[in-house]
């Protein structure tokens, strides 16, 4: 009945298939917005263009990469998996309109457009993250899936690592803690999802089309990679010049190439679309490595690139 009921709802839904299902506008906006801003900021690294803003470039190029290409993503996903978590529709429509808008007005005064103060700015950059976990809590407790109420968890701390880099330019000039805090959380998110999603697609294609070993399923093991990736970035956020800290990521980098090695990333090669999530993933134990060996900007641009980009482009 449930099902009907739902399937009805579907076929009632008269707005613009654009706003049908979090994904579509949310994922084109980031790959549009990817595509617009890596340009700019080239023109503006190499000093032909000026950010009006009340960020400087560095923090500025950084800031839009997490919390404006990021963001996006993950509202996307979340909005598209949370109703298959509860059972309910989806959000769509207006809610889903006021939501884009939210992301982009954070976008333009981010970007200087209306000549807004710092705080003001945060004000209003803020309100994206925060109408996502008020999302979240609102259909995950109507659909009374309870488990899966702390998926906020992550978000809120994101919204409060977005908080806490427009703080620290305010106070300071430029983030420190902020910057960290926001590339740990969003680390650690691909840690957790990417190891869930990865092995489970790699089998059920593996299954079909190439039968022998398969990933190993997520286990105590699994459970204590996440728990020393949790600890290094605690630890590297916190105090990331102290020799724990290196010693951390070091470790962490070694024990995330095992839980690679355990996902027979090797018997994908006919399907280019798992082999890019494995090698995407491949590239947190290498920016862990490098940023462990002391070679933080490196580190830093593989997990950017390499990690963040690889994994949200091929999702």
């Amino acid at each position: 009945m449930g099902i009907i009921m739902q399937k009805s709802a579907r076929e009632a839904y008269r707005g613009p298939v654009l706003f049908s299902y979090g994904f579509r506008p949310f994922f084109l906006l980031a790959l549009g917005f990817a595509v617009l801003v890596i340009p700019l900021w080239l023109a503006i690294y190499l000093g032909h263009i000026n950010i009006q803003g009340p960020f400087g470039p560095v923090d500025w190029h950084i800031h839009e990469m997490l919390f404006g290409y990021t963001a996006a993503v993950l509202c996307g996903f979340l909005f598209t998996a949370i109703p298959n978590w509860t059972g309910r529709m989806p959000v769509r429509g207006w809610p889903l309109i006021v939501m884009v808008a939210l992301w982009t007005a954070g976008r333009l005064v981010m970007a200087g457009v209306g000549g807004f103060g710092a705080l003001m700015v945060m004000g209003i950059d803020s309100l994206f993250l925060a109408a996502v976990v008020g999302m979240i809590v609102i259909e995950v407790v109507a659909g009374r899936n309870w488990r899966n109420l702390k998926v906020i968890v992550p978000v809120m701390l994101f919204l409060a690592a977005n908080i806490l880099f427009h703080i620290e330019v305010i106070m300071s000039g430029t983030a420190d803690y902020g910057r960290r805090l926001s590339f740990a959380v969003v680390i650690f998110l691909i840690m957790l999802i990417g190891g869930r999603i990865i092995p489970s697609f790699t089998r059920n294609w593996l299954v079909k089309s190439n039968p022998g070993s398969l990933p190993i399923p997520f286990n105590r093991f699994d459970a204590l990679c996440l728990a020393v990736g949790a600890a290094a970035l605690i630890i590297w956020v916190a105090w990331p010049d102290v020799l724990l800290s290196n010693m951390l990521l070091l470790f962490a980098s070694a024990i995330h190439l095992a839980r690679l090695s355990r996902w027979c990333g090797y018997r994908t090669l006919g399907s280019p679309l798992l082999l890019i999530l494995h090698l995407a993933y491949g590239f947190i134990p290498l920016g862990l490595l490098f940023m462990g060996l002391g070679d933080r900007a490196a580190g830093l641009h593989l997990l950017g690139i390499g990690a963040i980009g690889g994994m949200t482009v091929a999702v």
